[in-house]
């Protein structure tokens, strides 16, 4: 497999993400996902208004593989997984900074090129496709995967 460049961040836990069992609630994981693509966006592509969102989410899906407390200080990795001419798929890894081998969840979003004035999807512009290619994982997929 190829090599990739991967946008790391650090995630704070509120008080508020945690329920009565003394983890992370399930659902706060999305959030976490969602900051990341937040960061991806502005470091990879310049954007920092929603307005400005060249896609829209098509599905979501995260896979739950140790407890995440108050007090850890995980850190989300987020990479691209697939990309095709009208879709791509971003990859998360939410994990311990001091330890490769505890990953608190991974998951990973379709995101599908949209205009929202038109209200359908488009093809990816050739910017965005360069500006992305050093994050994706997987160069060798022959045709389309849209």
């Amino acid at each position: 497999m190829k090599t990739h460049e991967t946008i790391r961040h650090h995630v704070e836990i509120r008080f508020r993400d945690v329920d009565a069992m003394g983890h992370v609630n399930n659902a706060v994981f999305f959030t976490y996902f969602e900051e990341g693509r937040k960061v991806f966006l502005e470091k990879v592509l310049g954007i920092v208004h929603a307005s400005q969102y060249p896609f829209i989410m098509a599905r979501i899906e995260c896979d739950y593989r140790a407890p995440l407390l108050l007090g850890n200080r995980p850190v989300l990795e987020i990479w691209i997984g697939e990309i095709g001419t009208r879709k791509f798929t971003f990859r998360y890894r939410l994990r311990d900074p001091d330890s490769d081998d505890l990953i608190y969840a991974a998951g990973e979003s379709v995101m599908v090129f949209y205009d929202y004035t038109s209200g359908r999807s488009v093809p990816l512009s050739p910017d965005v496709s360069q500006r992305i290619r050093p994050f994706v994982e997987e160069t060798d997929r022959g045709g389309d995967v849209s």
